[in-house]
């Protein structure tokens, strides 16, 4: 990362200002167009707002820290403001929206103090989609920095609308496995609108006000810090930033911040304009830590077959996993996931056979662990086998001497300081043995993908598996599918496990075959782990099968072309000189979208529809089932119409 001295011309700047002058600094993004202002209010707190193009996206809004022995949020006066400096930062990522990514912000640091001397540190940066900042509590005098709390807060203008999900009560739901992020969001409600629970609402949170979009979540996770959220009260759509609950810890260990030396928190991120500019952002791994060391060869995104979405428990035996490893091979896909108890119903030493088996088809063996200590009661195995770093050496020692490639690790206990050390020991543990790694009934990964090259996806999400439990589940899946590309899949992977073209046990499908085949790229997953079953997919058209055997495991680039939250998407990626368009409606009704695809330059290629006669509630029928294709070049403005729970795809 590159800091260099910003030309004055671009901002207003005081330093050393006193206590009672207002504001202490504007800062403004290299473009202009946003601008944050930081002040001291007259009973000594500070806060600061938010503007795109002279409309206020955040009204004034509180800023500190409460610390054992430091009260670091009123009666602050400020002894210091740097001078402002740009950020350059280039770097890569192999799971994404856009593979080469340039961040350029400015930022500018304030240093407050209390009545006592103690000193807060106080980061802001603006770049062209959004603001950040962040605190740093270096006292020396305070040789241990305990948190009791952070009064952040996000405070919206009136009539500004949200759509966020809620954050689910700690040891809750099956065997006590929540939080997992696994709840449906609460969709365009008023600003301000408690949450159902005291658990209060996930990362990332998104609203509207006026023509502004803002997607509020946090990066720059270290295991020093826990992970937050915002509280379920917000009186007034001002929104605060909360804490997790205190049972959600690794057994006998800390809920909050405890640090000796220096207290850094995590990046609070507000990625800011329109839709597209939101959506398009990268922020959440802009502002997450550069990568660790991890050889670049064993970086390897791909696709997966997975036996258990649609066939469960019983499909964990040796002979079922073969033959997933065979339609893995056949589908020229990467992996195949080995899901619970293959420890007991398959064994070590079938497992090599597995994975002998697998590697000579070039397919990779993918296993699943359960995290639990004492925080849930579920049974599944292997269990408590990667609980100490000693545990987890040997454990994955012995996967790779197997020739295994990575770990589906599941069951975690929530967002506490020490939940979040026990994820970041487990990626580094990983690491260092060469493993992939899917995290499971998981918290969100808040820009991890960027710090660990080897956290190929995780869960965080109600998945396509809920689909497959109760049909109320599956009757709401095409509007929650049409949220998360807004919200969870926003920044960071998630392992939605999409695609189903035949039958759900016991289910009616809600959504068109043509909806299914847009979620394989509409999804953002280092490994795309699809549901469909061998059966399945040989229901399909060839056109459709060779498309999934040839799809790109990683992409260029991305750009949302069209959309509204939790009713419809159109999104585009690219992968080399390929781009491939995918679309969804979530509505009850026909859409019709009009496509500029000048962007992707002279190409033709081909448009996978659904079946002629689908509409609403077709995934029942035949109708649903089926596909159409036909040519499609984007000489000029395309026009599709997407029937009800439809969806197309588009490959130039």
């Amino acid at each position: 990362m590159v800091k260099i001295a910003y030309p004055a011309l671009l901002l207003a700047a005081l330093t050393a200002v006193p206590a009672s002058a207002a504001p202490i600094t504007l800062l403004r993004s290299p473009d202009r167009h946003i601008s944050v202002t930081l002040e001291t209010a007259a009973n000594g707190t500070l806060q600061y707002s938010v503007a795109r193009d002279g409309q206020l996206v955040l009204l004034p809004s509180r800023l500190g820290l409460q610390l054992r022995g430091a009260d670091l949020s009123q009666q602050l006066s400020v002894s210091h403001v740097s001078r402002a400096q740009a950020v350059h930062e280039d770097y890569e990522m192999a799971v994404g929206k856009r593979r080469k990514i340039s961040y350029r912000a400015v930022e500018q640091t304030a240093t407050v103090r209390n009545p006592a001397g103690q000193r807060m540190e106080i980061s802001l940066r603006v770049s062209n989609d959004g603001v950040a900042l962040r605190y740093r509590v270096r006292e020396p005098a305070l040789a241990r920095k305990q948190l009791i709390a952070e009064q952040t807060s996000f405070a919206l203008p009136a009539a500004a609308r949200a759509w966020l999900q809620p954050m689910s009560v700690a040891q809750t739901g099956w065997s006590n496995t929540n939080p997992s992020y696994e709840e449906h969001y609460k969709m365009d409600i008023a600003a301000g609108t408690p949450a159902p629970t005291a658990a209060g609402w996930v990362f990332p949170a998104l609203f509207k006000t006026g023509d502004n979009w803002l997607a509020v979540s946090e990066a720059g996770m270290d295991g020093s810090y826990q992970a937050s959220r915002l509280a379920a009260s917000s009186e007034g759509g001002e929104y605060r930033i909360g804490q997790p609950m205190a049972a959600e810890v690794y057994t006998g260990g800390g809920l909050l911040a405890d640090v000796s030396g220096t207290l850094t928190t995590p990046w609070r991120v507000l990625a800011l304009g329109s839709l597209a500019t939101v959506t398009n952002s990268t922020l959440g791994t802009d502002l997450a830590a550069p990568a660790i060391t991890f050889p670049r060869a064993l970086v390897q995104p791909g696709h997966a077959s997975w036996s258990w979405a649609l066939l469960k428990d019983d499909a964990t035996v040796y002979e079922v996993q073969k033959k997933f490893i065979d339609y893995a091979a056949d589908m020229h896909w990467d992996y195949t996931l080995i899901d619970a108890d293959w420890d007991r119903k398959i064994g070590y030493d079938k497992v090599r056979e597995l994975v002998q088996y697998a590697a000579a088809k070039q397919v990779g063996i993918l296993l699943w662990y359960n995290s639990s200590g004492a925080w849930n009661t579920t049974e599944y195995s292997p269990k408590s086998k990667l609980l100490t770093h000693e545990q987890r050496v040997a454990e994955f020692a012995r996967l790779r001497a197997l020739g295994v490639k990575g770990v589906k690790i599941d069951f975690f206990g929530g967002d506490g300081q020490s939940m979040i050390a026990y994820y970041v020991d487990i990626l580094r543990d990983a690491a260092d043995a060469g493993l992939l790694v899917n995290f499971h009934g998981a918290t969100l990964p808040r820009g991890w993908a960027r710090t660990y090259p080897n956290l190929m996806t995780m869960e965080a999400v109600r998945g396509m598996e809920f689909t497959t439990f109760e049909q109320v589940d599956e009757d709401r899946m095409p509007t929650h599918a049409a949220m998360l590309p807004f919200t969870r899949n926003l920044f960071d992977p998630m392992d939605f496990t999409p695609m189903v073209f035949g039958e759900i046990p016991n289910i009616r499908r809600s959504a068109s075959n043509g909806f299914e085949l847009a979620t394989s790229v509409l999804y953002l997953s280092g490994i795309q782990h699809f549901a469909e079953t061998p059966e399945g997919m040989s229901t399909v058209p060839a056109y459709v099968k060779t498309l999934l055997q040839e799809l790109p495991r990683s992409w260029d680039d991305s750009r949302l072309l069209d959309g509204y939250p939790g009713q419809y998407v159109v999104m585009a990626r690219r992968a080399g000189q390929h781009w491939y368009i995918a679309g969804i409606n979530a509505g009850d009704s026909a859409r019709t979208v009009r496509l500029d695809l000048s962007f992707a330059g002279q190409r033709h290629g081909s448009i996978i529809t659904d079946g002629a006669g689908a509409g609403a509630g077709a995934g029942a029928g035949a109708a649903g089932r089926s596909f159409e294709q036909r040519p499609i070049s984007n000489d000029k403005q395309v026009e599709i119409t997407i029937e009800p729970h439809g969806g197309f795809l588009i490959q130039l």
